[in-house]
């Protein structure tokens, strides 16, 4: 048995600053997007909004998500406790034994986009999951510039678009200056499977945008389009200096992905994020550690980054055959999550899955989490008062955060299909 993870939370974390926000997020009926000015802004980014409306219908609520002050500083904080312990000899030999062939190679590029999603839980935040290549960023940028004024809760604590579109740009020129110095970056390829098929490919065509108002080429492309000949990446007749990974073949272990994964190994191109950083930061299995106190102490984490570790990551323990009917017993208490998975898929509630699917979970693969509840955000959605659940992602680079936004929906994950639900702007409260 496990305690609830919402009974508690610790006093460096929980203030008034959160019951208010709570209070707003109940209450606050305001209409916070301008949908005419989101529409006006896609249009000058060479996307048709009504064509975006059909295809993606609940992409962007009409909400804003407060969120408290006391919460987002431990959410940052948290985040730089992970980076330390990243960063430790421990820790990377711990990781990287279970971790695939690729994440052996030692990049000079640190990983743009790690996404630290968070519930909150009584107030106090807790640490769901870690993601590479987490998506969203760029469209969460057009609606924070998109945000009306004229909530009675409104205020200047909103990220501007301008400072993340910035630091989105600066945090690319860095991954190339940490491998390349000071030689120009020239061209990004934008690399995903079927890219026009991807769900956020909208994004991709944001950022290929944003690339070239900054000087830089970029282009979007099927990994199939690339070429590793002459100790260089082509896509075309053109060498490819850094590219921006939007696969979840994380490993690049499949066929089609050869010559990104040759270039990589080969240090001929710079490719952010990659397999080390999805292995460090991003394998469910690495919350097993994160939340084994006695290991931390062991390899010499100090007691206030393990005090912070034990707030906000809740119990993950490893699924096998030996202790497979004990989590059966208990299952209420968990979640169940592929080690290698993302976006939900193929992850279970525990008082929803069914024997056959627990029967397929006990095979190996999977960690289970201990359950906690996200928080909600009461709206008036066709003359009805409706609560959405809602999760916060922190875009951290380097241990620091960039944009934080929500996400608003119904059913057991995010999922882009709720009416009234899709990506929110956050504001502090």
């Amino acid at each position: 048995m496990i305690d609830s993870p919402c009974e508690s939370a610790s006093a460096e974390t929980v203030s008034e600053d959160w019951q208010q926000a709570q209070q707003f997020n109940e209450h606050c009926d305001c209409v916070a997007l301008d949908r005419p000015r989101l529409r006006r802004a896609l249009e000058m980014e060479g996307l048709t909004p009504s064509v975006l409306r059909q295809t993606h219908p609940h992409l962007f609520s009409d909400a804003r998500v407060y969120v408290a002050h006391s919460q987002l500083d431990f959410m940052a904080r948290l985040a730089e406790t992970v980076e330390r312990i990243v960063a430790l000899p421990a820790w990377q030999e711990r990781v990287l034994a279970y971790a695939p062939e690729s994440a052996r190679h030692v990049p000079q590029a640190a990983g743009v986009f790690l996404g630290y999603d968070f519930h909150l839980c009584g107030g106090q935040p807790r640490l769901i999951e870690i993601n590479t290549n987490a998506g969203g960023g760029m469209l969460n940028a057009k609606l924070l510039g998109a945000q009306r004024s004229d909530c009675a809760h409104a205020a200047s604590s909103l990220q501007s678009r301008a400072s993340v579109e910035a630091a989105f740009v600066a945090m690319f020129r860095e991954e190339w200056r940490l491998a390349r110095g000071e030689r120009p970056l020239r061209r990004i390829a934008i690399v995903d499977t079927a890219p026009e098929a991807q769900f956020l490919a909208p994004e991709f065509e944001l950022f290929r945008r944003l690339f070239e108002a900054n000087g830089i080429a970029a282009e979007i492309v099927d990994p199939s389009a690339l070429r590793w000949e002459d100790g260089v990446l082509r896509c075309g007749e053109a060498v490819v200096d850094l590219v921006y990974n939007r696969l979840t073949d994380f490993s690049l272990d499949e066929p089609a992905h050869a010559a990104l994964r040759e270039a990589w190994l080969a240090d001929a191109v710079v490719l952010t994020p990659h397999p080390r950083a999805h292995a460090c930061y991003a394998d469910k299995r690495n919350l097993i550690a994160l939340s084994d106190d006695a290991w931390l102490q062991a390899i010499g984490v100090g007691e206030d980054d393990r005090a912070r570790l034990r707030d906000g990551v809740p119990a993950t323990r490893l699924v096998t055959a030996e202790n497979a009917d004990s989590f059966w017993a208990a299952r209420r208490q968990w979640f169940f999550k592929p080690a290698g998975g993302y976006g939900g898929k193929a992850a279970y509630r525990g008082d929803k899955v069914t024997r056959r699917v627990f029967d397929m979970v006990a095979q190996g693969g999977y960690i289970a989490q201990a359950l906690v509840p996200p928080s909600e955000r009461r709206l008036w959605i066709e003359g009805t008062p409706r609560h959405l659940k809602l999760d916060v992602r922190n875009f951290v680079y380097r241990g620091r955060v960039q944009l934080v936004s929500a996400r608003l929906y119904q059913g057991q994950t995010t999922n882009f299909r709720t009416h009234g639900g899709g990506f929110a702007a956050v504001q502090a409260v």
